[in-house]
């Protein structure tokens, strides 16, 4: 059933004070990779988030300030500012504030005035987690404790994390995250050579079975998302994915590979960063597989240098190889996995109309997760009802994929292999 306007509206839009953009801000947001602030004194960057102009900046005690980009003297842009001495100073007048959005020197006024303790500016705490920053935009007093999803906990050496800009809505980017039919059909000739894919039985059940039939259970993290295709006249081969409030994804494991994930969060109404992340919770990831990824192995893509911009994009048309695609070496004839997902989806525009859909029966995955979202807004509009998988507790879940007998519901026959138990392998065929 597609949605109604009504609906259609509530979920694309993330602004202060809509139904969307007020849950979105109950969580800890993913705004920047560590690396984009390396060091005390640093550059400070840009930030737009949830449709807020923002500045981001490490102090010179290594703390994370998120402020307003405006100096609410003049409004000149911090971006020229200077990051010096514990705070971030307008290049205009010389108002410098610290992390906390207060002002502590205001050089243009007289040195007996109090002015500068009168004036403030919008700061959003930030923390550092997994190669992340995070920043909490919400009620203060409703500041939840950081997260603790399973691959911001592991060691670095075990870890790969990177993001992508995507021209899009985040909602497009989510649906794709739990759509585990399109892999037996987008990604279908890819399976085979990527490194990330290989040595995968689960690879053939995929290819073998195009047409999945979709499970979901409810969860506290937000939903199970069940695949199932045929492995045996006896047995199910099942890809499980968490949806884990309000925008990240694991994807069920191949082999003995790392298993991947998102965070697809809010730019703006129609745009979208993609958060992409491999990690191993029982060993390190090597160095040869460490380089494949920054080649664009898996669900990474290949960026501009000095960006976050993917080098094939909508601007070159992905640099789509029509040769390729006739040959079968990539069934959409753009190469890479983590852009085929954004050519498709950006080729739906900046945002969907999802009044127009016709969605089937592999789609089920991706109403429960449209459903659980608008609930959680309603019910924090309407009643002040805390959205799930705040408490870290209920962010600890696996993917999985896995073989069940016929007979055994997967949420069920799945339940060990999606529990979080740290140094021990995952669950995948």
């Amino acid at each position: 059933m597609a949605l109604t306007r009504e609906q259609q509206e509530l979920l694309v839009r993330v602004g202060a004070g809509t139904p969307m953009g007020d849950l979105f801000r109950r969580y800890w947001v993913p705004i920047l990779l560590a690396e984009e602030l390396p060091e005390p004194d640093c550059p400070q960057v840009r930030v737009r988030i949830l449709g807020e102009d923002l500045i981001a900046f490490r102090d010179t005690d290594g703390r994370i300030g998120l402020i307003d980009e405006f100096c609410p003297h003049r409004g000149a842009s911090f971006y020229f500012g200077r990051n010096e001495e514990g705070g971030l100073r307008c290049c205009y007048h010389g108002w410098k504030f610290d992390v906390t959005g207060r002002c502590v020197d205001m050089p243009s006024e007289p040195e007996e005035s109090n002015f500068k303790d009168k004036v403030a500016i919008t700061a959003y705490p930030c923390i550092e987690r997994g190669d992340l920053i995070f920043a909490y935009m919400g009620p203060p007093e409703h500041r939840p404790a950081p997260p603790e999803i399973e691959w911001l906990t592991v060691p670095a050496s075990q870890r790969f994390v990177s993001k992508r800009l995507q021209y899009t809505n985040y909602l497009q980017a989510l649906e794709g995250g739990i759509d585990s039919s399109h892999v037996s059909v987008l990604h279908r000739y890819d399976l085979d050579g990527d490194r990330l894919h290989v040595r995968s039985q689960g690879s053939a059940f995929l290819k073998g079975d195009t047409r999945p039939r979709f499970e979901v259970a409810q969860a506290p993290w937000g939903l199970s998302i069940g695949a199932r295709r045929n492995a045996s006249e006896t047995e199910y081969y099942w890809r499980i994915t968490p949806f884990i409030m309000p925008w990240y994804t694991i994807i069920p494991p191949y082999a003995d590979h790392p298993t991947g994930g998102h965070a697809f969060v809010p730019i703006d109404d129609e745009h979208c960063w993609v958060f992409s992340m491999y990690y191993s919770p029982d060993k390190p990831i090597g160095d040869e597989l460490r380089a494949s990824l920054k080649a664009g192995a898996g669900n990474i893509s290949v960026n501009i240098p000095g960006t976050y911009i993917p080098k094939a994009n909508k601007s070159n048309d992905y640099l789509i190889d029509r040769k390729a695609q006739k040959e079968k070496r990539t069934f959409s004839g753009v190469m890479g996995i983590a852009i085929q997902d954004q050519a498709v989806q950006e080729s739906m525009g900046p945002i969907q109309d999802r009044t127009k859909e016709r969605l089937g029966t592999s789609d089920v995955g991706i109403i429960a997760a449209r459903q659980r979202l608008i609930d959680a807004a309603l019910e924090l509009r309407e009643h002040g009802t805390a959205p799930p998988a705040l408490d870290p507790a209920d962010q600890r879940v696996r993917s999985a994929s896995i073989v069940l007998p016929r007979d055994v519901p997967f949420h069920e026959g799945a339940r060990e292999a999606m529990a979080v138990r740290p140094g021990t392998p995952l669950v995948s065929v």
